[in-house]
């Protein structure tokens, strides 16, 4: 397939829908593009050295979520956009799934794409899966979705589409052996287009898109690499020059959809799964922190809205939104509505207008298990963190990732109590100077932790191996 190069979407970016009121009742496209491991400060329209004009322009004739929440890492966050409910709700709140434990989310929660489907949608998914393999019940084509091209585990080589000596490329359920020397994002994206170009007008489409990038390893094409020749840090030049392959890759995906008569009536949603991952050279300053942490850069993240239908547009946007909330808010846009009891409020009139968010508070993760026993909540303002709250801990600069300081000379394990409307970057513990703040957030906490669910955290199984497979990361074996 041709593929085109945007390196700047220029113009006709708005869309157009059905209004409110209106007597247009078409249902919306749903466009939800998830990235990987994409820092606070690592696109444009917060660092302007960073190279996002397409991102950049629909953000900002969207709507920028400034208090869009997600989880410290990729599988919890992958949990709340499918199911609604909060990882420690599911037993997927420790760390990630991993390649060769039997881990999955259990059959029981229903997933978001077989409730579109219910809607009237088709729903086709592309790119990084990572909620859990082991059995076919649990792959996405058996949750709801009709189509899938991607991976099942949480990272892989980006040209030998390889992990811990296992491919791991499925076109649904058939491995994909013919891409060998490829750069992921290319063909994903190549999919994406062909899957738009095919999609008949009179059906509504849901498009999930986790991108394989930014995760580590470090790898692009040197083209996008050479975008940031006056970095000096390899790995860092490297990491941005991924960036602009991704940013490149959703223009790809914008453009075929105008070219076949879908966008004007499609809401986009953007967002990271977590904060950037410091030691993979993701950048989250001014916050602190990143990836596997508690602190704000790796859980508050990067999103924006867009869309004609939207009614307030060009502005930020503060209001308080979780990563589960997006399930009944794309239910919600779809003409559904969820569950009773699931964690997740809608926030569509959050994002349409503008309107206060309905969610007050929230909990970034509960975890019984070793080494990261924690709780972490936010309820208005004020944040709480008990336990470990993960490293590296400190603010860091991008232009001087080879000698900051990382860590901030917290211990690994402690109480923490933030102001987040004075201090939104934790340089101040209010542990000690307000006790009876900290003795109702530790109340707070303590309610949460009674509705935990043990961790699916069983050991590694030798049955796993993909030599046993053909190779290949398979299911079957639990």
């Amino acid at each position: 397939m041709l593929r085109v190069v945007l390196l700047l979407l220029t113009g006709t970016l708005a869309a157009g829908s059905a209004q409110p009121g209106s007597k247009n009742t078409t249902k919306p496209n749903i466009l939800f593009i998830v990235a990987d491991d994409l820092g606070w400060n690592d696109v444009g329209w917060h660092n302007p050295d960073v190279k996002t004009p397409v991102l950049d322009q629909l953000a900002q004739e969207g709507v920028i979520l400034d208090q869009s929440y997600v989880n410290y890492v990729c599988t919890p966050s992958r949990t709340a956009f499918m199911t609604g409910y909060f990882p420690y709700h599911v037993g997927s709140q420790h760390l990630v799934f991993g390649t060769d434990k039997p881990q999955a989310i259990p059959s029981n929660f229903t997933f978001l794409p077989e409730k579109l489907k219910g809607l009237g949608y088709a729903t086709h998914m592309v790119g990084k899966w990572h909620l859990g393999f082991c059995n076919w019940k649990y792959t996405p084509t058996y949750r709801g979705f009709d189509s899938f091209y991607g991976y099942y585990n949480g990272a892989e080589d980006y040209y030998t589409h390889v992990i811990a000596n296992g491919l791991d490329l499925r076109d649904d359920k058939e491995v994909v052996k013919t891409k060998n020397g490829q750069y992921g994002t290319y063909f994903f994206t190549d999919r994406v287009v062909d899957i738009v170009e095919k999609h008949p007008a009179d059906t509504p489409l849901f498009l999930y898109l986790p991108f394989q990038n930014v995760h580590q390893p470090l790898q692009v094409p040197k083209r996008f690499e050479d975008m940031y020749a006056s970095v000096q840090n390899e790995n860092r030049r490297k990491l941005l020059g991924m960036v602009s392959a991704l940013d490149e890759a959703v223009g790809n995906v914008t453009m075929a959809m105008k070219n076949a008569g879908l966008w004007d009536n499609t809401l986009v949603i953007f967002t990271t799964d977590n904060g950037g991952w410091i030691v993979a050279s993701g950048n989250n300053y001014p916050l602190r922190g990143g990836k596997v942490t508690l602190w704000e850069g790796g859980n508050r993240g990067v999103a924006f809205a867009h869309g004609k239908m939207l009614q307030k547009t060009g502005y930020t946007n503060n209001e308080m939104i979780h990563a589960v909330d997006w399930f009944p808010t794309i239910l919600a846009a779809a003409g559904g509505t969820a569950d009773a009891g699931i964690d997740g409020v809608s926030q569509l009139d959050t994002i349409m207008t503008g309107k206060p968010s309905p969610r007050t508070e929230f909990v970034y993760n509960i975890d019984d298990e070793f080494p990261t026993k924690q709780g972490a909540i936010r309820v208005g303002d004020y944040k709480l963190i008990e336990g470990y709250a993960g490293k590296p801990d400190g603010w860091i600069r991008p232009d001087n990732l080879t000698d900051t300081k990382a860590d901030s000379g917290d211990p690994f394990i402690g109480t923490w109590l933030f102001n987040l409307k004075d201090d939104p970057t934790e340089h101040h513990n209010l542990a000690d100077t307000m006790p009876d703040k900290l003795k109702e957030m530790q109340a707070k906490l303590a309610e949460y932790r009674k509705s935990l669910v043990p961790a699916i955290n069983p050991p590694p199984d030798p049955k796993s191996n993909p030599q046993d497979w053909g190779g290949a990361w398979s299911p079957g074996w639990c």
